[in-house]
């Protein structure tokens, strides 16, 4: 996800905000400051419920990181490396390596809800107490609003639809007892379109009998209806090369360019006589360099091409995902996520034995689809 800030770190564990953050922090502000402590908290100055409202939105900002952090510490006490938290316009997400057992999965899932109903609880539990003693109106609001938000939030996320929190418990569960991850994360994924779709199309009816927050629901469940539809092709997928080892998938041998060659010269030298759409690149002596997209080097304005070389606009290999040829391919294409994407670069000895393309995964998935 592009546009990310750091803004802080848990235990250790990088949490990023991306840009619509403030947005969306703004829009609750707004909210709390212009009609929800006027209505239930009166008779107070404008600048009072400004600063109110970015107090309370400030604070649920850190429910989410509460939220996410719960995620992202649990799965380090289950021994499931947790590279960074990302909070967004919908929420926030935990990036971390898959879970080993259906336990370690349930586990995970369910830390982010327990936790923001607990936050929830507490919050609200503050709200009565400061009531009944203090009796002060302004944060007595503040405190239930904010212990409702995290509720909601709890509540919300439970709902058996991937990729929400509820969605990966329901996985969690169907896979302990089917003892298949893949299928269980089939059937999840079919929940969460039928439940986004719900979502979307009861927001969509209460915008248009006026709630202006319906869109807004409409909005989150078209997400979940289309994220979850992508895990189910992924666990598709995942199904249809199972067992399978990279060597049975790679293309080989391997059409490779110099990277030392300018635009030019590749074009007319090396992408003439092929019709791959990406390239692997070698260095002088001969190792793999990085790959290049053809429509990057035609992109190139023609002034440029006799200078400009193509290593320059190639992905070096310490962005590419690379696999020995013996790998399971489900293994390497689990890694795909962590940053880097296809192709896959098959090396061996730090000799470039095979790629493995999109054409590739695809003859596969259609030489044994899984339904």
């Amino acid at each position: 996800m592009k546009g990310l800030i750091r803004i802080g770190s848990v235990r250790g564990v990088a949490v990023r905000a991306h840009w619509s953050v403030p947005l969306i922090m703004l829009l609750f502000a707004y909210g709390l400051a212009a009609r929800t402590l006027p209505a239930y908290a009166p008779g107070w100055a404008p600048m009072v419920y400004a600063v109110a409202g970015v107090v309370g939105a400030l604070l649920l900002l850190a429910s989410l990181v509460v939220h996410e952090a719960a995620h992202a510490l649990t799965a380090r006490r289950a021994g499931i490396p947790v590279r960074d938290v990302t909070l967004w316009a919908l929420g926030g997400m935990t990036r971390m390596d898959r879970p080993t057992t259906a336990r370690a999965a349930f586990v995970v899932a369910v830390s982010g809800p327990l936790a923001s109903l607990m936050l929830g609880g507490a919050t609200i539990a503050g709200a009565v107490g400061v009531h009944a003693v203090l009796g002060w109106r302004m944060p007595v609001v503040m405190l239930g609003w904010l212990g409702g938000m995290n509720v909601l939030l709890g509540v919300f996320n439970l709902l058996p639809a991937t990729p929400l929190d509820g969605g990966r418990v329901l996985q969690a569960v169907l896979w302990w007892r089917t003892r298949d991850r893949e299928r269980a994360q089939r059937a999840a994924g079919r929940s969460g379109q039928v439940i986004g779709m719900m979502l979307a199309v009861l927001g969509w009816v209460a915008f248009v009998r006026g709630v202006s927050g319906g869109l807004w629901l409409t909005v989150i469940g078209v997400f979940v209806a289309v994220t979850a539809a992508a895990e189910r092709r992924w666990a598709q997928l995942s199904m249809a090369v199972r067992g399978l080892r990279v060597t049975q998938a790679m293309t080989s041998p391997v059409v490779t360019g110099p990277e030392w060659l300018t635009v030019d010269r590749f074009l007319a030298d090396v992408a003439a006589q092929t019709r791959h759409s990406v390239l692997a690149l070698v260095d002088f002596e001969g190792r793999p360099s990085g790959v290049v997209q053809l429509r990057r080097l035609t992109a190139v304005p023609s002034g440029r091409q006799q200078t400009l070389r193509v290593r320059d606009l190639a992905t070096p290999l310490s962005k590419c995902t690379l696999a020995a040829s013996d790998e399971l391919l489900t293994a390497v294409l689990e890694r795909l996520g962590s940053g880097a994407g296809l192709p896959i670069l098959v090396v061996d000895g730090g000799r470039l034995g095979g790629i493995v393309t999109a054409h590739d995964i695809r003859r596969l998935y259609q030489r044994n689809p899984a339904g």
